[in-house]
């Protein structure tokens, strides 16, 4: 059985180093690829690919325009040659032993169901540790419940072809590899959890400057959640995308209804940065990108009913 991994890459030339030599290390022995897709990166990542393809002799590289992760995705399940995807991000840096603990709890769960309606979802822990991501311990807040996320899985190509691929109506930011999730989930495919499978999800450092893009991808994320439930008028839905009057008391009251802000916070959080407090300060930004995911979602659902 051969497995593909498909990676959608944009703008991120130096982690997608770390990214690609942990796959050439892998200590799996049977066929895989890695089919990488450049969205239309303007660094030099494309370049780059093209000048080692050499020193990376398991990577099959694609390209299209910038349409996002969706599309990109598409197109790597598209041309992948394998009977198998597994999906990763290009921050994420793997362990030799990732693709065998994936290929072996898939083979054993198959095995023991009888059935390949199934997908292997692995472990992945956020860190900030450039030079060396895989020397960051396992974290509380690393613990996902999400049914299907892109950051480490497998699963039968078929299934994906089955389910419909992803959706590329989500053009921004967020939630259209949990979309694809609700509907594997109609065909009736289980979780098995892969907790050898590690990845490790490199993301700089917060600092007070990277506020405004992450205010605007939170507010993107709200937009792609009103889309979400306009596809899947669920409760489960609503639970996933904060759509509640739970969440809406929640956020509202913790943000003072907004006015506890990336203004109103800025000093508390650059005193914590300071003072090495940094996951900290990260935690306090929260609580009005929360906020902000929420007017993002208000403004969306407000724009379907004019």
């Amino acid at each position: 059985m051969q497995h593909s991994i498909v990676i959608p890459t944009y703008n991120r030339r130096l982690i997608l180093e770390k990214c690609l030599r942990a796959l050439e290390q892998q200590s799996y022995e049977g066929d895989y690829e890695v089919v990488v897709i450049d969205d239309g990166s303007m660094d030099d990542t494309l370049p780059w690919l093209q000048e080692q393809s050499a020193a990376f002799p398991h990577v099959r590289l694609l390209q299209q325009n910038h349409q996002g992760p969706a599309a990109a995705r598409n197109l790597g399940v598209e041309q992948a040659e394998g009977d198998t995807i597994v999906f990763i991000d290009s921050d994420l840096v793997v362990t030799e032993t990732f693709l065998q603990a994936h290929a072996v709890a898939f083979a054993q769960a198959q095995q023991r169901l009888g059935h390949d309606r199934i997908f292997t979802y692995g472990r992945v822990i956020n860190t900030a540790n450039f030079e060396c991501p895989t020397a960051e311990p396992y974290k509380v807040t690393d613990y996902s419940a999400a049914y299907f996320a892109t950051g480490n899985v497998m699963i039968a190509k078929r299934w994906l072809e089955k389910a419909g691929l992803f959706d590329t109506d989500f053009s921004l930011y967020g939630w259209e590899d949990l979309e694809l999730g609700v509907r594997l989930k109609a065909l009736g495919l289980q979780l098995i959890r892969a907790a050898d499978a590690v990845g490790y999800h490199w993301h700089p450092a917060f600092t007070l400057s990277q506020l405004p893009a992450l205010i605007d991808q939170e507010y993107q994320r709200g937009k792609m959640g009103a889309l979400f439930y306009q596809k899947h008028p669920t409760w489960a839905v609503r639970m996933m995308i904060q759509m509640t009057s739970l969440h809406w008391v929640l956020w509202g009251a913790l943000s003072l209804g907004g006015r506890l802000n990336e203004k109103s916070l800025t000093p508390l959080m650059h005193w914590l940065i300071q003072k090495g407090q940094t996951p900290l300060a990260y935690q306090v930004a929260r609580i009005f990108l929360n906020w902000y995911s929420l007017q993002g979602l208000q403004a969306a659902r407000a724009g379907d009913k004019s």
